[in-house]
């Protein structure tokens, strides 16, 4: 095989980006005065986030409450507007788009919230609410009601549900209903915004064993939010750690189980329950405590340095960049856990924003969903 040939087939094997984000920021400005708005400070909601998303692919987002998991999945959907950087999906550049070009993006973009309660308009039947974006989309009236019908089978709710309203439903019902409207327009990729944290441990299984199989019949790829590191375990083939608006460690999530390299993501994984009491004695455990700082001020240098037991003075003024080790995990760590001399790849995925040196960026703004 010829040098050029043997390239054309290594491009062909690689993964396809599907959502490609790429030093995304998301501030928010706080308001001060009765008379006259004065903007007084910027909430750091996310801070120069950079992922990509391939084709049938789980991408976990896992961290504290706060950190920014929801902002920036409705970010990407452009619910929000981001106040820096570049996202693209399937190719094409969605930051700026407005809304007649975001119809068909969200049509191949769907989002399924966390709270099904809410999600769903208690005013309409079953029946209305999966067929209104099947009306929107275009689907003749005489074929809405036989894929209703299919949709209610594929989630595991039945036809005679049809006619209920939503609080006639028990959680886990309410949120297959949720995941049945979001796979109504065919989507390519599903945002899941803490899906089954309002949710029983035996629905959390059940749900999740659903999204799974839907995965594989549809060919669907997802963004898996949650806090709770046991539950992304079992869905997702990479997770990123957001700590404070920044990502602190991206890995496959075998090697993120079984070495992480974040401090932050030790301690995680070290409040995950394990139900033998003797090997929960054993193990050792990253403790940190207080709380995470506002993001209103963020700390200088490393954003964990606060809570950090191997802070040290390089730690509080520099902060760190994302680093790339040999087994392809990354990591924003001065003082990095379980890493070798010799394990050091790449110097840095992190390049330096324009806006770093104090220049002033405009403020988030809620964008009209279509």
């Amino acid at each position: 095989m010829s040098v050029a040939s043997a390239a054309g087939a290594s491009a062909a094997s690689a993964p396809t980006p599907l959502l490609e984000v790429d030093h995304v920021k998301v501030y928010f400005p706080i308001k001060s005065g009765l008379l006259i708005d004065r903007t007084v400070g910027r909430v750091h909601a996310v801070d120069d986030v950079t992922l990509t998303l391939y084709e049938g692919e789980t991408l976990g987002i896992v961290g504290e409450s706060g950190c920014g998991k929801t902002t920036l999945i409705r970010t990407l959907i452009r619910l929000l507007a981001p106040t820096e950087g570049t996202i693209r999906f399937r190719g094409s550049d969605i930051t700026s788009a407005r809304r007649k070009q975001l119809t068909p993006v969200r049509q191949q973009m769907q989002m399924v919230f966390q709270d099904p309660q809410a999600s769903l308009n208690p005013r309409k039947r079953v029946a209305q609410i999966l067929a209104t974006p099947l009306i929107l989309k275009g689907v003749a009236r005489r074929d809405v009601e036989p894929r209703v019908r299919e949709l209610l089978k594929r989630v595991g709710l039945h036809p005679e549900h049809l006619n209920r309203f939503p609080h006639e439903f028990s959680g886990g019902q309410r949120q297959r209903i949720g995941i049945a409207r979001a796979l109504a327009v065919e989507p390519r990729l599903i945002l899941l915004d803490e899906p089954v944290s309002a949710l029983d441990v035996s629905i959390q299984a059940q749900v999740i064993n659903l999204l799974e199989e839907l995965q594989q019949q549809f060919g669907l790829s997802y963004l898996f939010v949650a806090h709770d590191l046991s539950v992304v375990r079992h869905v997702s083939d990479r997770i990123a750690v957001m700590y404070l608006g920044k990502v602190m460690e991206l890995s496959r999530s075998q090697e993120l189980y079984a070495k992480p390299h974040h401090p932050y993501t030790a301690a995680l994984l070290s409040a995950i329950p394990i139900p033998d009491p003797r090997e929960n004695r054993a193990r050792e455990r990253e403790v940190v405590g207080g709380e995470p700082p506002s993001a209103i001020d963020p700390p200088s240098g490393c954003r964990f340095h606060t809570r950090c037991p191997r802070a040290t003075d390089i730690c509080r003024s520099i902060e760190p960049p994302l680093t790339e080790y040999a087994n392809g995990q990354l990591a924003a760590c001065h003082h990095p856990l379980n890493v070798g001399a010799d394990e050091l790849r790449t110097a840095s995925r992190s390049e330096t924003s324009p806006h770093s040196a104090g220049q002033e960026l405009p403020e988030a703004e809620p964008v009209t969903a279509s």
